[in-house]
Parts: structure tokens; C-alpha cells; sequence
């Protein structure tokens, strides 16, 4: 009996249960599974799954969960960590940078498209995703694409996506690189023909 009341018993998440402070200017509201952000980035909505409550005060927000078992922790872990990654993006925004290794690599932003030229027989032109947008630092001359967005799932897809145009090859390195990224490299080819391969 005791076995089933501990397994039936509501559980919480360690990370789940702590409040969500939210900055000055910040504000959540919630209708339903749907919740909104907006902040002075901009505005982000996601609907979360059904059996998680917010509690929404002026300065922060808790997540709750009423369900029994492992689903409890789960949902008010995951409904949290999604949160707060919303309130950091209304707020202040996320930034990624990306490097272009290779002669002749170069990128420019035209409207809303960057257009790239990564050593291929065309050019890459990739229309930016939502409110994401991409800065060519000046002296970098073409060589550094800085993108800035509020939605931090955005972000990570959209820099993904342009590294996979070019991802950076293991043997000269060339390519498009996360700014910082440790490329594992290979050794060429060694030519044949050893010392003393050859007849006197």
C-alpha cells in the first residue's frame, strides 16, 4: 500500500519548482496551454502540453503540475526551462556568430536574405526566419555573420541551418564555423616514396 501511494503521489522537479524572475519591462500572460512573452525584444507565444498551471506574479512565475507519477516533474521541468529561455529572449535577446573560413568566403546581408559566396558553383542566398536578423561586422570584410533574435529555438535552427550550407571540412578546415568552434582536423594524404625509395 505504501508503494502505491509513494508511485501515485505528486513529485516535483528540482529545477521545475524554482520561479522564473521576470525583468523589469517583462510581462507573461497565460490563456489555457498558451502562453505569451513580450519584452522589449519582442513578443514570444508557445502552447505547452495540458496538467501544468503557471502562477504569475509581478516579478516572477511558478510552474505547477498536479499530475501523478514521473509526468509531474517532467512537464513542470521542461514548461520551465522553455520560460525561461522566452523571458531571456523578450528581454535581451539571443546572439550567435558564425565564422566563413576559405578563400574567397564571404557573406552580405540584401533586404532580409544573406547572401553568401562559400566556394560552390552558386551563390547561397537564405531568407532570415522570423524577427532574426544578421549584421556583417564591417571589418570583418564579409568573413563574420552576427545573427540576433528573441527566440532562442529560432536561433539555433537558423545558424545550424547556414553552417550546414558549408559545414567546415576536417583536412584545410574550410567552411562555415560557430565562432570558437574547436573543428577536429585530419591529416592529409602522405606522398609515397620514402627516403631511400629510390635506386643510386
Amino acid at each position: 500500500m505504501a508503494a502505491e501511494e509513494t508511485t501515485s503521489a505528486v513529485r516535483t522537479s528540482r529545477i521545475g519548482k524554482r520561479p522564473v524572475a521576470l525583468p523589469k519591462g517583462v510581462t507573461v500572460t497565460a490563456k489555457g496551454t498558451a502562453v505569451e512573452v513580450k519584452g522589449p525584444k519582442g513578443t514570444l507565444a508557445r502552447t505547452f502540453p495540458a496538467g501544468v498551471d503557471l502562477k504569475i506574479e509581478s516579478a516572477s512565475v511558478t510552474v505547477t503540475s498536479s499530475l501523478r507519477g514521473s509526468d509531474a516533474p517532467r512537464l513542470t521541468g521542461m514548461v520551465r526551462a522553455h520560460i525561461a529561455n522566452m523571458v531571456i529572449g523578450a528581454s535581451e535577446g539571443y546572439t550567435k556568430t558564425l565564422e566563413l573560413v576559405g578563400t574567397g568566403y564571404r557573406a552580405e546581408v540584401k533586404g532580409n536574405a544573406l547572401h553568401m559566396a562559400l566556394g560552390l558553383s552558386h551563390p547561397v542566398v537564405f531568407p532570415l526566419p522570423g524577427d532574426i536578423k544578421a549584421q556583417i561586422p564591417a571589418e570583418s570584410k564579409g568573413t563574420l555573420i552576427i545573427l540576433t533574435g528573441s527566440d532562442k529555438d529560432m536561433m539555433g535552427q537558423t545558424a545550424a541551418t547556414i553552417r550546414g550550407f558549408r559545414p567546415p571540412e576536417p583536412y584545410g578546415g574550410k567552411g562555415v564555423r560557430y565562432k570558437g568552434e574547436a573543428v577536429r582536423r585530419k591529416a592529409g594524404k602522405a606522398g609515397k616514396g620514402g627516403k631511400g625509395g629510390g635506386k643510386k
